[in-house]
């Protein structure tokens, strides 16, 4: 089990901040993509694309980074 923590315009997308999702061990950036754009449509992974993932202390983009028991999905985010 992963624990997915959503932001900003994800956050939206999916309707809530956080949710459990059940991936096999070794699981990857590219495999959490993949689940969500089943659960909530191939729209969300034109977001996800873009987004950045924070894995233990690490940021990344890269698809295939191994996921961690907690994994935080960031949007690009816009300020002043």
């Amino acid at each position: 089990m992963v624990e997915v923590r959503y932001f900003a315009a994800i956050a939206d997308a999916v309707g809530k901040d956080s949710e459990r999702i059940d991936l096999p061990a070794g699981a990857t950036v590219a495999d959490l993509r993949t689940s969500l754009a089943a659960a909530y449509g191939p729209d969300l992974d034109k977001m996800l694309r873009v987004c950045a993932y924070l894995i233990g202390d690490e940021l990344t983009r890269d698809p295939s980074s191994a996921l961690s028991a907690r994994v935080d999905v960031l949007p690009p985010f816009a300020g002043g």
